[in-house]
Parts: C-alpha cells; structure tokens; sequence
C-alpha cells in the first residue's frame, strides 16, 4: 500500500470514528487530514483534498479550534491562514478528554446534583429515584475525578501505569 493509498484509508476511517465519538465525519476527517500532514494546510488544501465545501470546512475547522486541537498558523509572505493539528498524540488525548469532561460530564454531573436534591415525598417511588440520581451522580463524579487526575499526569507515568496493569 502506497502511502497516497493509507493515507485516504486513514482518514476515511477517523471519519467513521468521529460519528461514534459523537462529532460528524467531516471534523473527524479534517482532523485526521491536518493531523498527518507535514505542513499546515489553508482552507482551500483541505477542500480540495476531502473535496467538501467551503462552509462545512470553515465551520469544522472553527469547531477544532474550539477544542483545542488545531491552530490558526501563518507563513512568511503569504496572507492566508493556514491550520495544523496538535502533533504530540499523549496531548492531543488529554485535550480531548478536558472538553468531552467541559462539554458533556459536568454539565450532566449538575444536573445530576439538581434532579437528586429533590424534596422527599416519601413515596417509593420519589425515594428510589433520589436513590438512582444520587447513584449516577456519584458514579459520573468519580469517573469524572479519574478521567482528571490521568489528564494531569505526565506521559511518561501513564504508559508507566499500564504497563504495569498489562503484567
């Protein structure tokens, strides 16, 4: 396999991944596209390579930006923008994870806190799901704590620890 070939093959399945993480295939693909290429790409590299519109390269990439994980760059002498992805991968997850936890687990983990905090009636019912919420909260809360402390820990002590889980 010639390297043209694995390189549409990789990004066509980060697409396919990106729609099970929850993103649309377009972003996941524009990622995959910057995250392997040598060189900052502009606007129009990225369109007429993934062969997608204007508007939907411009809004993924705006999106990618907000996460945190491609960046506006410039070259010498030239007045477009041009964009990259975060290289170092032990980076890239650890951003990843820090907006998944911003964007979708403490907004879940409030409103958690705010359905279990109900009054009790005391019927059964109102009692079990105070007791289910409140179950689900504190699970969320210690993933949440977990998915914190690996994304703050440095590179080296992660692959140290499962390492050590794999023997």
């Amino acid at each position: 396999m010639k390297v043209t070939e694995a390189k549409y093959k990789f990004i066509q399945t980060w697409g396919a991944l990106g729609t099970l993480w929850g993103i649309n295939k377009a972003m996941a693909q524009i990622h995959a596209l910057l995250l392997v290429s040598p060189e900052p790409l502009s606007m129009e590299d990225v369109m007429e390579e993934l062969h997608i519109s204007r508007g939907n390269t411009s809004m993924n990439l705006r999106q990618l930006i907000d996460w945190g994980i491609v960046y506006k760059t410039s070259k010498a002498g030239e007045r477009k923008e041009y964009f990259t992805s975060e290289k170092d991968i032990n980076e890239l997850a650890k951003q990843i994870a820090r907006e998944r936890s911003r964007r979708e687990i403490q907004p879940t983990l409030k409103v958690l806190k705010e359905v279990s905090s109900i009054e009790d009636d005391g019927s059964a019912e109102t009692k079990e799901f105070i007791k289910q919420t409140k179950a689900l909260h504190e699970l969320a809360n210690t993933a949440d704590s977990i998915l914190n402390r690996v994304v703050n820990q440095e590179a080296n002590w992660l692959t140290k620890t499962f390492i050590k889980l794999l023997k």
